[in-house]
């Protein structure tokens, strides 16, 4: 039985079928070598195939030599990349899934590896993050890089791809600068109006069509609205597509944002779903070919409601697709309870800039789904119903061991029961509902409220292997406690302890922005019963390590709520009513506040079983991404 009938529909596509609508968008692996396929890529790519889904944007490609994406990017510069390419193609054919190629010039925007030379842009304006000025690219550079793309599309077309996608969206690249009105300052043919800034997208689809023929699709991939002051508006982009179409383009992909707006192209957890279906919705309106819509689609009933209601006609699901390769095929059957949920942290690409494979909080095996057996069946016990516990019990039961599961309290979960508290963290509930269900399907025995001491384990449990997953807990400073009210970040978000009205934290880290975040006010409007919230950090910004759409949007967040920061700050001195901090060499006293909150961090908590294997917390403390795969590494190889 099809659940969800317009996603499950097929679409027409210039002159090719494709069997339903959920079309994974482009999304960087790492996992190419110099440019060219690999078999890990190939995995990838005819995973996501095999688990149903419709038609297959790949990564960036780049269409040239001299300028690197990023460095495990692919590329199609010369016929050397086509057996590469026929080998992913037939790969993804295999299960009548359509594939395009997005074609790609970094531009501005190339890694700077050593002998790259001076980066080109439409202007001499280059990012906000650049470390120098770009050059203007010249017009008979331009006349070059326009044929490059059109042999890059051809080679694809000689390799059996379906079509290639055009990007120009985000500020991103060379067509994406030249259409933003932030970057391109020409005033020749390429710049000025908007007809000038769209021009070169519009040659490089002219030559594509003219060496690709008229089966071939060809998208483009825009911002319908950059969001952004002097960007690109929808009224804007409305104008652009009808120009596409009419240059032969086959579908839209309506994207939002740039680079320069963190939170704008990528948004944030815990964000509004299908940020960019407003402008989809009307950029429908005035075309007569499809229009797709993309980001933070992360269920099936969104994209279905979505292409219901008339918003768009296709759903790019890319971040939930790489979450759980069967994304669609679980879909399809009504299995939506068994869908690995995406919960849109953007971990996934955190490493992509240092050179590392995409990756995956919630799915350690992301690159490949294969559990192979265990040649010597064990017993297994594992103690504690985290997600490191829960992981390690799940991959050790599905390569045949016998596991048990005992978790002291009566819920499994662990810490993210609490890190699920704050605001816009509520997705990781779905984690540990579908870490749970799995563990009961998969028939894992699994004891609450019971607590493993030394002596079970040398009695009922004795001759099993034992995993010690039992976490950690939050640190406190003893010296601190004197004032009149402490407690932990850990004890607010689990209801154990009630804070005052004028509020200190101590530590900037992740935890304690988003515990300020949970107790500051939602409108900073100065009512009285508001909390007073006061962040204090040692070093020089918040949230050390992290960084992206999530850090940017909460810090944004605590600023507009009203909570004080002090940064390069250290407590030297705490009593019974005063708390006392330095800052740049001078002293401050806080003599008002009724609570100090600790959130300086976790410790392990101590082994009960000598010669137990540690993992997760009680190991190395880290974040929800480290204690699963470390999890998933140790019980894979069990």
């Amino acid at each position: 039985m099809n659940h969800y009938p317009n996603l499950f529909s097929p679409i027409q596509i210039g002159k090719t079928t494709v069997k339903n609508r959920i079309f994974m968008p482009p999304l960087s692996t790492n996992l190419a070598d110099q440019g060219y396929v690999t078999d890990a890529l190939t995995e990838h790519y005819s995973n996501r195939a095999k688990g149903g889904v419709g038609l297959i944007i790949t990564e960036v490609t780049t269409v040239e030599p001299v300028y690197t994406y990023l460095p495990g990017d692919m590329s199609i510069y010369d016929d050397s990349y086509i057996p590469g390419w026929k080998k992913l193609v037939d790969a993804v054919h295999r299960y009548d899934t359509k594939i395009l190629s997005q074609l790609f010039h970094p531009a501005y925007m190339a890694f700077p590896i050593p002998g790259t030379p001076q980066l080109i842009a439409p202007s001499n304006v280059g990012p906000y993050y650049a470390k120098s000025a770009p050059r203007p690219v010249t017009i008979e550079e331009l006349q070059t890089i326009i044929r490059q793309f059109g042999e890059a599309a051809y080679r694809f077309k000689q390799a059996g791809g379906d079509g290639v996608e055009i990007q120009a969206a985000h500020a991103h690249g060379l067509l994406g600068g030249f259409l933003t009105p932030l970057y391109n300052k020409r005033t020749d043919a390429y710049g000025g109006d908007i007809n000038g800034r769209l021009r070169l997208t519009l040659e490089v689809i002219a030559e594509i069509r003219r060496m690709c023929g008229e089966d071939f699709i060809i998208d483009v991939r825009i911002s319908g609205d950059e969001y952004s002051d002097g960007g690109l508006t929808l009224n804007d982009m409305v104008y652009v597509s009808r120009q596409l179409e009419a240059a032969g383009v086959d579908f839209i992909h309506v994207s939002g944002g740039n680079t320069i707006k963190r939170g704008s192209s990528m948004p944030a957890p815990g964000t509004s779903a299908a940020p960019h279906a407003r402008a989809a919705e009307e950029i429908r309106k005035h075309l007569h070919i499809p229009v797709s819509t993309v980001a933070r689609i992360n269920e099936p009933w969104i994209a279905e409601e979505l292409i219901a209601n008339g918003k768009t006609d296709i759903c790019m699901i890319g971040r939930p697709n790489l979450c759980d390769s069967e994304f669609a095929n679980k879909a399809f059957a009504g299995k939506i309870d068994d869908i690995r949920p995406c919960i849109g942290c953007g971990r996934c690409l955190t490493g992509i800039m240092f050179g590392k494979p995409i990756s995956c909080t919630v799915n350690p095996s992301v690159q490949s789904d294969k559990i192979e057996p265990a040649q010597v069946k064990k017993k297994v016990l594992v103690i504690g119903g985290g997600p490191a516990g829960m992981e390690a019990a799940y991959i050790a039961k599905m390569r045949g061991h016998e596991v048990v599961l005992c978790e002291k309290s009566g819920e499994l979960g662990g810490l993210l029961r609490l890190a699920a508290v704050p605001v816009g963290k509520q997705e990781l509930c779905k984690v540990i509902k579908f870490m749970a269900r799995r563990l009961e399907n998969a028939g894992v025995e699994i004891r609450k409220n019971c607590e493993v001491t030394p002596e079970m384990a040398e009695t009922e449990f004795q001759g099993y292997e034992i995993l010690c997953t039992s976490g950690s807990k939050a640190k406190e400073i003893e010296a601190f406690q004197c004032f009149k009210q402490t407690m932990t970040a850990d004890g607010i978000l689990s209801g154990r302890a009630f804070p005052g009205r004028k509020v200190v934290i101590l530590g900037g880290g992740s935890v304690g922005c988003e515990t300020a975040d949970y107790l500051a006010p939602l409108v900073n409007d100065w009512f009285p019963a508001n909390r007073d919230v006061t962040v204090i950090e040692m070093t020089d910004t918040l949230m050390a390590g992290e960084g992206g759409a999530a850090k940017s949007v909460l810090t944004q967040r605590l600023l507009k709520k009203g909570v004080k920061i002090e940064l390069r700050s250290t407590v030297t001195k705490v009593d019974e009513t005063a708390i006392t901090y330095s800052k740049n060499g001078k002293e401050h006293v806080i003599d008002d506040a009724d609570t100090l909150v600790f959130a300086v961090g976790y410790t392990p908590v101590p082994v009960a079983c000598p010669g137990a294997h540690v993992l997760g917390d009680c190991n190395k403390t880290g974040n929800l991404k480290e204690a699963v795969a470390a999890a998933y590494e140790f019980a894979k190889n069990l």
